[in-house]
């Protein structure tokens, strides 16, 4: 079985590898990509999935390993392993908002052209992905609400343990949950 956690980027896909990397699931993760202001606990990604559209034989790397596949890859996963999926949940305005300050602090943000078009498209992208992953026998997901994750860590810590079937550290998993990272709230 292959755990993968997804999501839209900034959707808490990060805090998640780390509660399952403190829970003691062994981790697909290269440390190309450091942490930093907006991620200082790290990214804990793989850099190769990106990869995953034009080789899908390389999921197989992930094989009894939990492994960061951001939701616009998930379409990409190929039928011949068994996904277990911690599909990470936040609402769009928060996703962008938090982008959009990830963006400005690197220097590389565009021209503000709004985002009720990016919010739209990432509603389709849902959406696509909601219907992809109805239809897979070999997938089972479990929908994480970022925000209860800051405000019940042990009872989603506990649910993901039952979910994966795996014998988690959740004491670990909850010292995760740093609540000062949650800067990027709507009012």
């Amino acid at each position: 079985m292959i755990t993968i956690v997804s999501g839209l980027p900034r959707s808490g896909t990060s805090l998640m590898m780390q509660m399952l990397d403190a829970g003691g699931l062994p981790v697909l993760s290269d440390g190309e990509r450091k942490a930093d202001t907006d991620n200082p606990k790290g990214y804990l990604e793989w850099e190769r999935i990106k990869q995953l559209p034009k080789d899908p034989s390389l999921i197989a790397e992930a094989e009894g390993k939990v492994v960061k596949v951001i939701s616009q890859l998930i379409l990409s996963l190929p039928p011949s392993h068994e996904y277990r999926i911690v599909f990470m949940q936040r609402p769009l305005p928060e996703v962008l908002k938090s982008q959009e300050e990830m963006l400005r602090r690197r220097g590389s943000a565009g021209p503000n052209a709004g985002t009720s078009a990016i919010e739209k498209a990432f509603q389709r992208h849902l959406i696509e992905v909601d219907k992809w992953l109805a239809g897979k026998a070999n997938v089972g997901v479990s929908r994480v609400h970022y925000h209860r994750v800051l405000r019940e860590p042990k009872a989603v810590a506990e649910e993901i343990a039952a979910f994966l079937q795996a014998p988690l550290d959740i004491e670990a998993m909850v010292r995760q949950v740093d609540g000062s990272l949650y800067r990027n709230r709507m009012k």
